[in-house]
């Protein structure tokens, strides 16, 4: 996959609280440092395939960012440290040891779809942001 982005975020393209999170990114980040795909897509399975990251279940936010994949609450603060403003302040959540900070993802990503319930399928997103979404 040649002249892939430098950030990508891999997410869950059914899961309300997952597009909630790529909108929220979308929202605080100006600069457009982030590309996404979702784990269902052509372009979400390669990349799965390409990094040995599981591709039968959709529970991680994966961040890859220069060939460097992240996972989980790792995946996410890492985001977040490269947005602009008070947001890059949560990334000090990383001091805290990653099996605690993962705990708490866990239960969130296994209970995500009671919780915040799920679509049929994924967003299409409009034409101005549909150039961020790998496919």
């Amino acid at each position: 996959m040649a002249d892939m982005p430098d950030r990508i975020v891999l997410f869950d393209g059914v899961c309300n609280f997952c597009d909630g999170a790529v909108q929220f990114i979308i929202k605080h980040d100006p600069e457009g440092l982030f590309s996404f795909a979702s784990l269902q897509s052509d372009a979400g399975g390669n990349l799965l395939k390409q990094y040995h990251l599981p591709s039968d279940h959709f529970d991680s936010f994966i961040l890859i960012e220069n060939g460097r994949v992240y996972q989980k609450s790792t995946a996410a603060l890492h985001v977040v440290k490269s947005l602009p403003g008070l947001w890059r302040a949560a990334s000090a959540l990383l001091i805290i040891p990653r099996p605690l900070r993962d705990a708490v993802y866990s239960v969130i990503a296994k209970n995500r779809y009671k919780w915040f319930g799920q679509k049929s399928e994924c967003t299409v997103p409009g034409p101005e942001i549909r150039k961020r979404f790998l496919s």
